[in-house]
């Protein structure tokens, strides 16, 4: 029995979709701890590609339960659409469940997250969904949780705690029309009919799970500097993507996690808005955006690309007690010339070997590089390690160094079956 821990190393956006979708073919069980829809994972199985936002990516393997645990925040449309989307694509969600502790995200949310960016003279690039109102909400106590959504009554009592504030909000500060009770209502206790039934104490049923000796899979979303303590303030997300942020989302006890692996994307992107010192503005990013379709899942924004920078995955690894990597999108990489890691940066004549937590040195920061040669090969079609070019071993066996942990799996190919395994993860 192994509980395992998937977690971002970068920016979000690592591929962590395709690496749960590997991994829940060995696993029972599998759980989403944190965020909301405002993340997206694809996953490409055959011919066929599915876009997930809040539903785990385990739901793709036939016969696993998949939970979306207390940490995430719940559009209630959103899950309502996925699921529909996904049945109508044959996928059975009998299985699919979700804790009754999660809050919703509720329409003043989406409003005053689009009117709070508006009014910022610092941007912070949201995606305008309603996460971090929904978050704010949740730690002042206004918030409302999946479960209230079980009888009209919980939701009414519920409602009528928090929308005339609200509303004040809407009215008085930014000069909007209000949200009417009963519009509210009506939608909400609409998704109730097909999330109420979908309820449970999720916390539960993964001890449950625990003591039968199952493989449990925790699935977070975004990526570690994106944490909300941890990660490039205020350009990060409202909740806790870290490995730290799994045990609290899932409802378990952090000593039950066995194994934490780091999801490293070959290179290093970024969406929205704050300093990114390996960014490349030049042909070498537009190339890697396009071989690597470096556009949001749940946006459609092109993301920001740049050179690997293992000063971040040192800093990943630190904090989120890494025990092993899984590689992905190596691939993209395949026509390059050559390939640089920044291993340090340089800061004002002082060279840097830990990442600054000060945001006004991060933007002052220049890479320094370890250039590697290319490997000129497609890859798509290995399956082994030592089929694996030399130069492109040599990349991998480099970060191996720089993490201090070992890679176990690597992807060469948006495709389920594009994938080398080095070692078990259950």
């Amino acid at each position: 029995m192994t509980i395992a821990a998937l977690v971002g190393t970068q920016w979000g956006d690592e591929g962590k979709g395709k690496i749960t979708d590997v991994l829940a073919s060995r696993a029972d069980l599998v759980v989403r701890y944190q965020g909301g829809n405002n993340a997206g994972h694809t996953v490409v199985i055959g011919d066929q590609q599915y876009k997930l936002h809040l539903v785990p990516s385990g739901i793709l393997s036939k016969g696993k339960i998949c939970l979306i645990g207390n940490g995430v925040v719940v559009d209630p449309q959103v899950l309502a659409r996925e699921i529909n989307y996904l049945r109508d694509l044959g996928v059975d969600t009998s299985n699919l469940g979700v804790s009754a502790q999660a809050h919703l995200i509720m329409p003043y949310h989406k409003a005053l997250d689009g009117l709070e960016e508006e009014s910022r003279s610092l941007k912070i690039g949201t995606t305008g969904r309603g996460i971090g109102p929904a978050y704010v909400d949740k730690y002042k106590r206004l918030g409302i949780r999946l479960g209230d959504l079980s009888s009209k009554e919980h939701f009414e009592r519920a409602l009528d705690q928090v929308l005339p504030y609200k509303n004040r909000i809407l009215e008085k500060i930014y000069g909007q029309k209000v949200f009417k009770k009963e519009e509210i209502m009506a939608e909400y206790l609409d998704y109730a009919e097909l999330i109420v039934p979908l309820l449970t104490d999720t916390s539960l049923v993964i001890d449950e799970n625990r003591l039968k000796g199952k493989n449990i899979l925790l699935e977070g979303a975004q990526g570690t500097l994106l944490d909300i303590d941890h990660g490039t303030y205020p350009y990060v997300t409202s909740s806790h993507p870290t490995a730290g942020g799994a045990a609290a989302g899932a409802g378990l006890g952090p000593t039950r996690i066995d194994e934490v692996i780091g999801i490293v994307k070959a290179y290093t992107t970024r969406v929205g808005e704050g300093p990114f010192p390996t960014e490349l503005k030049d042909a070498a990013g537009d190339l890697i955006r396009e071989r690597g379709r470096e556009y949001g899942t749940t946006t459609g924004r092109p993301r920001r690309c740049g050179w690997l920078d293992a000063v971040i995955l040192r800093y990943s690894a630190r904090i989120n007690g890494l025990t092993s990597f899984a590689l992905t999108l190596l691939d993209v990489l395949d026509s390059m010339e050559s390939v640089k890691v920044c291993t340090a940066y340089d800061y004002r004549g002082q060279r840097l070997e830990h990442f600054p937590t000060d945001l006004d040195v991060l933007k002052e920061c220049r890479p320094i590089y370890r250039e590697f040669p290319g490997w000129k090969k497609g890859l798509s079609s290995i399956r082994e390690y030592q089929q694996l070019p030399g130069e492109a071993r040599a990349y991998l066996e480099f970060l191996e160094e720089e993490m201090g942990c070992p890679v176990k799996i690597v992807s060469v190919g948006p495709r389920r079956d594009q994938t080398i395994i080095l070692g078990s993860v259950f």
